[in-house]
């Protein structure tokens, strides 16, 4: 796989955390990473470009997410616009030159499609949208599975493994995990001979989720933090007495100091922690802001005040009274 080494290596910069009055620049080479081998923080971007709730000018705004310098693309079937996703994918390497092994594109599986023959047919319908041949990850969205009734239970075990099929079949270079607990991440992994990739979760500085990062780093798989402005959406509502994240008063006394944005001190804080992540707009303004994110160095003293804002404990996804079943049990925000 070939990812592009200009972007990795701002993402590098991004990492790096001054510990005296220069930030210390951390050398990057191109990756030889096989796609094979377990993923490591060299061979997928940290700054991703989301695509949950964007409904206008969808094509439009991955397309400059992609010729702003972006290369990995977030989508999934629940969003309800992979065609229209991959429309801009297809723009967005014409206009740049560029080819699909550059990008790095991740789609997620739905719950009505769970089972041991159904995932097949959904990554084929997913691939066909996006038109990109393959998927450089492919997440199971929840450890959740609904029927043509609409009810729901939990149920990952056997549409894992039909996962682990089409990573065998080439349809996917990896696959991942999404909104898993503790319990169920440590059930799936002693019942499976393909451990997830990745696992992508709600992470933000109101739900920052140190252990549970923890725990992933020391079982090898990467994290994605989805939702990395907190609740800044129109689908949730915000707790009374707590400022919005991009208007919170910390984030912005540390961007007018480090003459970034609010939003890109956000983004820094996530993939400073080693995670991914994925911020999505359908502005170019902020598409090209939230790009910037890469160059957004932040101090020691910068990250602790962050770190402070994780005692809020907020989680704002959590579907589990409307669909009926337990989810994120023994995590923060439940």
């Amino acid at each position: 796989m070939r990812l592009t080494t200009a972007l990795l290596s701002l993402a590098a910069s991004a990492l790096a955390i001054e510990n005296n009055n220069d930030a210390a620049q951390i050398p990057l080479e191109p990756s030889t990473v096989l796609p094979t081998e377990p993923l490591t923080l060299d061979t997928i971007p940290l700054l991703g470009f989301g695509t949950w709730n964007l409904k206008d000018n969808v094509s439009e705004a991955v397309s400059w997410a992609i010729q702003t310098g972006y290369r990995h693309i977030d989508c999934a079937d629940a969003y309800g616009n992979e065609d229209k996703v991959g429309k801009g994918i297809s723009d967005g390497l014409l206009k740049t030159g560029l080819q699909r092994s550059d990008l790095w594109v991740t789609s997620k599986l739905w719950n009505n499609a769970h089972g041991t023959s159904a995932p097949e047919a959904a990554i084929e319908t997913t691939l066909k949208r996006l038109g990109v041949g393959y998927l450089d990850l492919y997440h199971m969205h929840w450890p959740v599975s609904q029927s043509t009734f609409g009810n729901n239970k939990i149920e990952y075990r056997d549409t894992w493994a039909a996962m682990g099929l089409l990573l065998e079949k080439g349809k996917t270079r990896h696959i991942g995990v999404s909104n898993f607990d503790p319990e169920q991440l440590k059930d799936l992994l002693n019942h499976t001979s393909h451990p997830p990739s990745v696992h992508q979760m709600e992470l933000h500085p109101y739900l920052q989720q140190n252990d549970w990062i923890a725990f992933h780093e020391k079982h090898n798989i990467h994290v994605t933090a989805y939702s990395p402005f907190a609740g800044t959406n129109p689908t949730y509502s915000w707790p009374e007495g707590v400022s919005p994240i991009l208007n919170n008063t910390v984030l912005q006394k540390i961007a007018k100091k480090r003459d970034c944005t609010a939003a890109q001190v956000a983004l820094a804080w996530g993939m400073h922690r080693g995670t991914s992540v994925i911020p999505k707009s359908q502005h170019k303004k902020y598409i090209e802001q939230n790009f910037g994110s890469l160059k957004c160095e932040l101090k020691k003293k910068d990250i602790k005040k962050i770190d402070e804002l994780g005692e809020a404990h907020l989680r704002f996804n959590n579907p589990s009274k409307g669909w009926k079943v337990d989810l994120y049990k023994g995590l923060e925000g439940v």
